[in-house]
């Protein structure tokens, strides 16, 4: 039997500059299941997504999936992708052995945790402030530098890495520190400043986009203390949810957040397209 994927609508152009395509999953013409195809909004056009891969039950376990997913390459490919992604819930397992079958690799993941109502103390010694106006330009700039360089050894050109660093920056700051619902914070022990935390405390819930203990100061709990702050942040903001995203390989981020009760949401699974 040959599997094969049917377009179910015309190519989408959407206002982001994203485009996308449904299609039909069909065996021998007969459809069971579909998926949508598109271009991932953030990344550009060089990296396509495949979205709500589905197939019927009578016709699930017979390989179907793993053709269907196989044929949407070969459709990215045609657009000139040069990469394709996919979201994966935590929950679903057969998924991501389907994809992780294909080649697709682990790049990032979501984590959230449920916060209670009392806001977590500090450690003795350790205080937060606002991040000053000269503060923030420093950190702007070199975190644009590392945001750029996460992406790069993602597998994005120089070039579209700094643009999706100057873009997200752009997006999410558009008055720089005075945007809001954003708060940029640094921490001091002792007196001396030893990281810094940038927090959205936007809609329903609270998400950390950024945290960083300075490098002379690490392995001594300031990244905890970062994370709690993070926490009394949200709960003061009247907030319940904290959500994050950590990168494939930050294995440090990832126990510190599990030992705090974060949990998976969804992986980022991402693969070449040669």
């Amino acid at each position: 039997m040959t599997t094969t994927l049917r377009p179910a609508e015309p190519l989408q152009q959407h206002p982001d500059g994203s485009r996308s395509r449904r299609f039909q999953v069909c065996v021998n013409g007969r459809p069971v299941g579909g998926l949508r195809l598109g271009t991932s909004p953030s990344l550009g056009d060089s990296v396509a997504r495949i979205h709500d891969l589905r197939i019927a039950e009578p016709d699930r376990r017979r390989g179907r999936g793993t053709v269907a997913a196989l044929a949407a390459e070969e459709v990215a490919r045609g657009w000139g992708c040069r990469q394709i992604e996919t979201l994966v819930p935590a929950s679903a397992d057969v998924a991501l052995r389907l994809f992780g079958a294909l080649g697709y690799t682990l790049r990032n993941r979501r984590m959230e945790k449920r916060l209670g109502t009392t806001p977590p103390e500090l450690p003795a010694g350790s205080r937060a402030r606002p991040m000053t106006a000269a503060e923030f330009d420093a950190w702007q700039a070199r975190e644009s530098e590392r945001y750029a360089g996460v992406w790069r050894e993602r597998g994005l050109t120089e070039a579209a890495a700094r643009a999706k660093a100057r873009d997200d920056h752009a997006r999410l700051l558009p008055r720089g520190a005075a945007t809001d619902g954003m708060v940029f914070s640094v921490l001091e022990h002792e007196g001396r400043p030893v990281g810094t935390l940038w927090v959205a405390l936007q809609d329903a819930e609270a998400f950390v986009y950024d945290v960083e203990t300075e490098a002379a100061h690490r392995g001594q709990g300031h990244g905890r203390t970062l994370m709690l702050l993070a926490e009394r942040q949200a709960i003061e903001a009247g907030l319940r949810v904290l959500g994050l995203n950590v990168f494939a390989g930050n294995a440090p981020a990832e126990r510190l957040y599990e030992s705090l009760g974060y949990e998976t949401v969804t992986r980022s699974l991402a693969k070449p397209l040669l």
